[in-house]
Parts: C-alpha cells; sequence; structure tokens
C-alpha cells in the first residue's frame, strides 16, 4: 500500500477527499447564480452612479447628464459645466460599463407601478435616454431605468427574479434601486 506520511494521509485517503470535493462542487455549482450577481453588481454600480451625479450637480453648482446606451450598454456621466446640454472641450465626461450579460430591460418582471418600459427617462442626449441632474439636486424628470440578465432577455428566459430598477425622482434627484422577487419589488437602496 502506497502511503505518505508527510501529511499523515494516505494517498488513497487524499484521492478519496478530492473525490468528494469534485463531487461536492457538480452538486453545487448549477445552483449558483451567477447571472443574477451579476446583475446585483451593475444595479450597485448604476444606482451608485447616479446618486454620484444628483451629488456632484448639487456641489459643483452645475449640471450633471446620465446617460444611458442601450447599444453600448453602458451609463455615461456628462458634467455639463457651462449647462448648454453638449460635451465640450474641457467638460469631464466618464463611462460606467454594465459588465457582462448585464442589459437594459425588465426580463419576465412585472413592471413596478407606471414604469414599463426599460429606460423611462423620456429626454435624449446624443441619440440615448437622459436624466439632467440640476445644481439645487432636482432632475429634470422622474424616471425609472430597469437592468437584468441578458440571459433573461432571451426567448424562454425565465429569470424574472434577474431584474433590477433604479428609480429617479424629480423634485429632490433622490434615487432608490428595487430587486424583484417571488411577486413583488423588493427596495435594496
Amino acid at each position: 500500500m502506497l502511503q505518505s506520511r508527510r501529511h499523515g494521509f494516505t494517498l488513497a485517503e487524499l484521492a478519496m477527499v478530492l473525490v468528494m470535493v469534485g463531487v461536492l462542487v457538480m452538486i453545487a455549482l448549477p445552483r449558483i447564480d451567477i447571472a443574477g450577481a451579476r446583475v446585483n453588481t451593475a444595479i450597485q454600480l448604476v444606482g451608485t452612479t447616479v446618486l454620484t451625479a444628483q451629488r456632484q450637480a448639487l456641489t459643483q453648482q452645475h449640471d450633471v447628464i446620465v446617460t444611458f446606451d442601450t447599444t453600448a450598454r453602458h451609463v455615461r456621466v456628462h458634467e455639463d459645466r457651462n449647462n448648454n446640454g453638449s460635451i465640450d472641450v474641457g467638460e469631464h465626461t466618464r463611462v460606467v460599463p454594465l459588465g457582462e450579460s448585464v442589459v437594459f430591460g425588465i426580463g419576465n418582471a412585472p413592471p413596478r407601478g407606471s414604469l414599463t418600459s426599460a429606460i423611462t427617462f423620456t429626454r435624449v442626449v446624443n441619440g440615448s435616454a437622459a436624466v439632467v441632474f440640476r445644481r439645487d439636486g432636482s432632475a429634470s424628470e422622474a424616471g425609472g431605468v430597469y437592468l437584468t440578465s441578458s440571459r433573461a432577455m432571451t426567448p424562454g428566459g425565465n429569470f424574472p427574479q434577474h431584474s433590477r430598477l433604479v428609480v429617479v425622482e424629480r423634485s429632490t434627484g433622490r434615487a432608490s434601486a428595487y430587486s424583484y422577487a417571488i411577486g413583488s419589488w423588493n427596495k435594496i437602496f
């Protein structure tokens, strides 16, 4: 019998442990919802981006425009220092990508209230839906942005639990985030 006394285990015992770990991984792996975790990360990122944009407008005393590009799957933040609604030389912009396999969309979840489309903001800036945060902290309009997994958007994809939502209030510019789970929308922040 081959033995390795270095660590006090025989090679057969070590092999048995590795086989058991492998079986446990094979059982648990399909239950890990990686797509859902990616959507959670994206909603935190989009939510904090919107909150930061609102606070920037308030503290820096100029408009901050947040656009939602469904094709490129990113959020763009533009510090509009002269409040003219266009990106000028010297004005800072940054792009926040949604991440792998996350898209704008409601998926299979029912809409929350009157927010029935992927992005409900009606203002369009450079071809993308946008919300403008003003220097008093208010938003140009109330609205929301849904995120979900690309898996939930495929035909037959039934993953309503992947749906997330960021809602912006017009008067205060305050952003709140929600997740969908078994029949209801629950507030995240």
